[in-house]
């Protein structure tokens, strides 16, 4: 069986960030199929390469989170041309499985299906346009009824269509309410993550010896309203807690922001570690004793299904969320870390000051993070689950359900 992928920012191990698509597409390979995934890239020519046995069409489609709303929308715009003149040149395929964001994508498999009657999963990872649109970046009342009626168009078409959790379910739900819908999280990398013992050379490393690191990693933009974190910095360096040290890792459009009101508030107690690879964040977790997850306060952010939490648990951290919905219920349904009002630092400081004292209470949650990550979200699992999807079963049914109905 062929599949053609489409991702529009796939990622390997090697370029660091999301890398779910990566593990799947490669997951189907080992299990026989044949994948030819059509991504972008920042180069100014095209090019084909072979990774792990996927082959992957790269398309010189520049994009950058820091470009504004006109030329994200015509990169993406971009990017569906160039990606439908090269799925259309590409031979046999017998499915396209196309991951959004942007729902761009999905113009893609629409038009594969009408022209070449080629079927096609949906993969929902954020709900569009819902999402930006509560962000503010589209306020055209016209804009917005097209993109409300391509989403629907989408899902309506899309032989499956697969939500990254309970929340986007839900939201899909109430588009196409007789569809079944597949749930499939991000994925927990517990062959390469895992509990270690701190590293006396990373501690020195990152100057954090004998202290208690909270770390945020990952995209640093409007939606992760960073502000949030860097007033619990502050007031933890008000209130001398000197030993509570914060780490940031990531890019992003707002990081010369934050860095600077960091640096404004002349904070002494964050250390801003630019974009690291998967092998910096495995750096970071191991002198790492909590995570921290970051959304603006919006409620469509609350179905949000993040890597940074998946890498965390599998790591084996307690976890500290700043917004309400399903992953918040999980942690405290598990035991494994718990929510922080974003509006109210001392709320911070007041549930995270006994883990700083009581080392077995902090190894207790860390010890359930982990078990959390390798019962539902280990690559294995996700990777068998996807698998499944391809086979003739008629719906994925989530393994173990009762982590998704304590949390939906």
């Amino acid at each position: 069986m062929k599949i053609l992928y489409l991702h529009q920012y796939f990622k390997t191990p090697a370029d660091g960030g999301a890398i779910r698509s990566y593990y799947l597409a490669k997951g189907l390979v080992d299990r026989g199929y044949e994948v030819e995934m059509i991504t972008s890239s920042n180069d100014k020519k095209d090019k084909t390469v072979t990774i792990e046995g996927i082959t992957v069409h790269y398309l010189s489609v520049y994009y950058d989170n820091r470009l504004g709303f006109i030329g994200r929308s015509l990169s993406f715009l971009k990017f569906v041309k160039k990606a439908f003149k090269k799925a259309a040149a590409i031979k046999n395929v017998d499915l396209c499985y196309a991951t959004s964001t942007p729902l761009t994508i999905g113009l893609i498999a629409l038009k594969l299906k009408k022209q070449f009657n080629i079927p096609y999963y949906f993969e929902v990872r954020d709900l569009w346009p819902e999402a930006p649109i509560q962000m503010g970046a589209i306020k055209n009342r016209f804009i917005k009824n097209y993109l409300f009626g391509l989403e629907r168009k989408i899902y309506e078409n899309a032989q499956k269509v697969i939500a990254l959790s309970p929340g986007i379910r839900d939201g899909i739900e109430k588009i196409i309410p007789n569809k079944p819908i597949n749930i499939l999280p991000n994925i927990s990398d517990c062959a390469f993550f895992h509990p270690e013992t701190k590293s006396d050379a990373l501690e020195k490393k990152f100057n954090v010896k004998n202290k208690f690191v909270v770390s945020y990693f990952g995209a640093i933009g409007k939606v992760n309203h960073l502000e949030y974190f860097i007033d619990i910095i502050k007031k933890c360096q008000d209130q001398k807690l000197n030993r509570i040290h914060f780490l940031i890792a990531g890019k992003g459009s707002e990081l010369s922001r934050i860095e600077n009101l960091a640096r404004s508030l002349k904070l002494n107690n964050v250390s801003f570690l630019g974009f690291l690879d998967k092998n910096g964040i495995k750096e970071i977790l191991n002198v790492t004793d909590a995570t921290y997850i970051s959304f603006a306060d919006k409620p469509i952010l609350e179905t949000n299904s993040p890597n940074k939490f998946f890498d965390g648990i599998a790591a084996g951290k307690l976890c500290i969320v700043n917004s309400k919905g399903w992953i918040m219920n999980m942690l405290e349904e598990k035991q494994c870390g718990f929510y922080a009002d974003p509006y109210q630092p001392d709320d911070f400081i007041q549930k995270i000051l006994p883990f700083t004292k009581d080392s077995s209470r902090l190894l207790l949650c860390q010890t359930n993070a982990r078990k959390l990550a390798e019962t539902y979200f280990s690559r294995e699992v996700q990777v068998e689950k996807f698998a499944r999807l391809f086979s003739n079963e008629e719906k994925l049914q989530p393994i173990l359900p009762s982590v998704y109905t304590l949390t939906a």
